[in-house]
């Protein structure tokens, strides 16, 4: 595709940069918790509990950060 494609739909380009955030995030949110179901049973054996909450926290947090710049991507590309 040639650039005049994109820069003749703007809109359609800043939905692009909006699913790209959403997969992102929903992935991270996915795997995060996938990890857990995965190492929930070894660290209460191991005692790294508190750390690995730690992380997963941090995951979450960024994972719903992605999906609300998605948001916002997509509803402003709606004003062009």
């Amino acid at each position: 595709m040639s650039l005049s494609f994109w820069l003749s739909n703007p809109a359609q380009s800043i939905n692009l940069l909006a699913l790209f955030f959403a997969v992102a995030g929903s992935w991270v949110l996915i795997a995060t918790q996938l990890r857990g179901a995965l190492w929930r049973p070894a660290a209460a054996v191991e005692g790294a509990e508190p750390r690995r909450a730690r992380l997963d926290r941090f995951f979450n947090r960024f994972g719903g950060a992605c999906l609300g710049v998605a948001l916002v991507v997509s509803w402003e590309s709606t004003r062009l």
